[in-house]
C-alpha cells in the first residue's frame, strides 16, 4: 500500500473520533492494553511526560517538548488532532515519522489490528509508542486525547503529570459537571509520580487534592506559585514578550515567545511549574526553558495557535473551539481595536452553541462555513442559529469559499478571524 492508501484503510476500517465523534469512543482500555501487550510496553523503554487538561494541553505538550530538545535530549512527541498531514502527531525532535514507517506499521501488523480492531486514536497511538522505542528516544511528551482516566494513553507511568485547566467541552462523554470532567482528567494522577494543575479552579481543586493524596504524589498548582504577564505591544510577527515572577522568591524571568495568544500566559506558569519538576529527571536550567519556549514553533513546527496567516488585511487564525477558549480569543481579537472583524467559522455538530455563539460581537461581518468532515456542522444550519444571537452574515459551502470571500469583502485595515473548530482551522491552513 501507498501511504495515502493506507490512511484511506485506516480511516475506512477504523472509527475515528476526529471524524464521526462520539461513536467512535472506546471507555475503556482493553484495546489500548491488548495493543500494549503486543508491542512489549514500548513505552517503559523511555520516560514520558503525561499532559491533559480541557485548553492548552497542546501548546503546553510543544514547549516541553521544545525544553526538552534544547537540553539535547531526544524528544518524541504525540499530540491529536493533526491539521494538515496524520504525521503530525507522531514527532521526533520535531520532525514527523515518515510515511514510509506508517504503512510499514500498518502491513507488518495488520493481523493484529484485523483482531484487535482498535480505533483510529487507539491505533495511532500503539504506532507512536512503538515508533519511539525503535527510534531510542530519551523521552517522549504525551498528550491526552479526550479526558484521561480512560485514553488510550493512559497505559504509560510518566515521571510528570500535568492538567491544565478543566472547561465545558465533551461534556457529554467526560460528565455534565466541571467536577465530573476534572474526575475523569484527574485518572492520569499516577502513584508517587507529581502532578501539575495549571490553574486552582474552585469547582476542582479539592478533587485534584484528594486524588493525588490518595496517589501519595506531590501536587502543585501553577497559578499559586508562578505569575506570568505578557507584554502588550502586538507584534506582527507573532512573537511577545513575557515576564514570569517566581511567587515565593520574587525572582523575574523575562523571555520571548512565539504564541503570541493572551490565554498563553497560564501554559507558560504551567511551564515553569512544570520545570521545577522535571530538574530530578534531565539535567535543566533557567536558560534552557527560555531558550525552549522562544523557540517552541522552530523545534516543533506547532500551528494554529493565534498565528498569523497574513498582515494586509491582518489574517488570525486559531483553534480554540469550547467556551473557555473562545472567550480568550475574542477578547484579544476585540483589543485589536479594528473597525471591522470579519469572521470565518464552522463548528461540528455536537458543540453546544447556545453557550458559544452569545460570545461572538454583533457588529462583525460573518462567514459560515463547514469543514471536509462527517462532524461539520451544516453551514446555513450555523446561520440560522447565528441569527438568533444577532450574528447576520453568509454561508458557505466550504472553507476555501468562505475566506477567499472574506479576503474581498475585507479591507486592509480590518482583520480576520478564522476558527471554531479545529477543521475549519486545518482547512485554511
Amino acid at each position: 500500500m501507498t501511504y495515502k492508501e493506507t490512511l484511506e484503510f485506516l480511516y475506512k476500517q477504523l472509527p475515528a473520533f476526529h471524524r464521526i465523534g462520539k461513536a467512535a469512543y472506546k471507555a475503556d482500555l482493553s484495546n489500548s492494553t491488548a495493543l500494549d501487550n503486543y508491542f512489549g510496553h514500548p513505552h517503559t523503554h523511555y520516560k514520558t511526560i503525561h499532559i491533559a487538561g480541557t485548553n492548552g494541553k497542546g501548546s503546553v505538550s510543544h514547549m516541553i517538548a521544545s525544553v526538552l530538545q534544547e537540553a539535547g535530549y531526544k524528544t518524541g512527541l504525540y499530540t491529536s488532532p493533526h491539521l494538515k498531514d496524520f504525521r503530525e502527531r507522531i514527532k521526533i525532535n520535531g520532525l514527523m515519522i515518515s510515511e514510509n514507517e506508517v504503512t510499514d506499521f500498518v502491513q507488518r501488523h495488520l493481523k493484529i489490528i484485523e483482531a484487535v480492531k482498535p480505533s483510529f486514536f487507539e491505533m495511532t497511538v500503539a504506532l507512536a509508542f512503538d515508533s519511539f522505542s525503535q527510534h531510542m528516544i530519551d523521552v517522549a511528551v504525551v498528550e491526552v486525547g479526550l479526558g484521561g482516566r480512560l485514553d488510550s494513553t493512559n497505559i504509560i507511568t510518566p515521571v510528570l503529570s500535568l492538567i491544565t485547566n478543566i472547561g465545558h467541552d465533551h461534556m457529554d462523554l467526560l460528565g455534565d459537571t466541571l467536577e465530573k470532567v476534572a474526575l475523569e482528567k484527574s485518572g492520569i494522577i499516577k502513584k508517587e509520580v507529581p502532578v501539575v494543575i495549571s490553574e486552582s479552579q474552585p469547582e476542582t481543586k479539592d478533587l485534584f487534592k484528594k486524588k493525588a493524596s490518595e496517589c501519595n504524589s506531590s501536587i502543585v498548582f501553577a497559578d499559586e506559585k508562578f505569575l506570568c504577564r505578557l507584554g502588550k505591544e502586538f507584534s506582527f510577527s507573532g512573537e511577545r514578550e513575557f515576564y514570569v515572577s517566581d511567587l515565593n522568591t520574587g525572582i523575574e524571568y523575562k523571555g520571548i515567545s512565539p504564541l503570541a495568544g493572551d490565554y498563553q500566559s497560564g501554559n507558560i506558569q504551567a511551564l515553569f511549574a512544570a520545570f521545577e519538576n522535571l530538574l530530578p529527571h534531565f539535567s535543566l536550567d533557567h536558560k534552557t526553558l527560555l531558550d525552549g519556549i522562544k523557540n517552541t514553533l522552530k523545534n516543533t513546527g506547532l500551528m494554529g495557535r493565534w498565528q498569523i496567516l497574513g498582515i494586509s488585511p491582518l489574517t488570525i487564525c486559531d483553534t480554540g473551539h469550547n467556551k473557555e477558549g473562545l472567550e480568550y480569543v475574542l477578547r484579544q481579537l476585540e483589543s485589536l481595536n479594528s473597525s471591522c472583524l470579519h469572521f470565518v467559522v464552522g463548528f461540528v455538530n455536537d458543540k453546544d452553541l447556545n453557550s458559544i455563539l452569545p460570545l461572538f460581537p454583533q457588529n462583525a461581518k460573518y462567514y459560515f462555513t463547514r469543514a471536509s468532515v462527517d462532524r461539520a456542522l451544516d453551514e446555513d444550519k450555523l446561520m440560522a442559529v447565528a441569527s438568533h444571537f444577532g450574528l447576520e452574515g453568509t454561508s458557505f459551502p466550504n472553507v476555501k469559499a468562505a475566506y477567499e470571500n472574506a479576503r474581498a469583502k475585507a479591507t486592509t485595515s480590518e482583520v480576520i478571524f478564522i476558527g471554531g473548530s479545529t477543521f475549519v482551522v486545518a482547512e485554511a491552513l
